[in-house]
């Protein structure tokens, strides 16, 4: 019985963190870094900001009143989960030895 309400409990979580049916996936590149969410509308299920390189640096994602933590990594995923109304656009940023590499790539939502 306890395997079986286990089971169940992350089969319905599996489906509470999929993105909504209906969900796009976008995604822009710069010279040095490409951004990609998944969103419906303005639900933002997730965003992912990846090198180009493949070279690791400090990667942050933004998007309306989001702000990531900073990642050293040469790709990461944010899962953000929620609306925002007023916002337009998903962000990325990336910085190499403390110093602004590229910014301000975003996705249109």
């Amino acid at each position: 019985m306890r395997k079986s309400a286990t089971l169940l409990a992350a089969v319905a979580l599996a489906f509470a963190a999929a993105p909504p049916a209906s969900a796009e996936v976008n995604s822009q590149c710069g010279r040095y870094i490409c951004v990609m969410t998944a969103h419906h509308n303005r639900f933002v299920q997730d965003i992912t900001v990846q090198t180009r390189d493949g070279n690791p640096g400090v990667l942050r994602a933004y998007w309306g009143e989001f702000r990531s933590g900073r990642v050293t990594a040469a790709s990461h995923r944010w899962a953000v989960g929620y609306e925002q109304a007023g916002a337009k656009l998903v962000c990325g940023g990336l910085e190499r030895d403390g110093r602004t590499i590229e910014d301000g790539i975003c996705v249109t939502i």
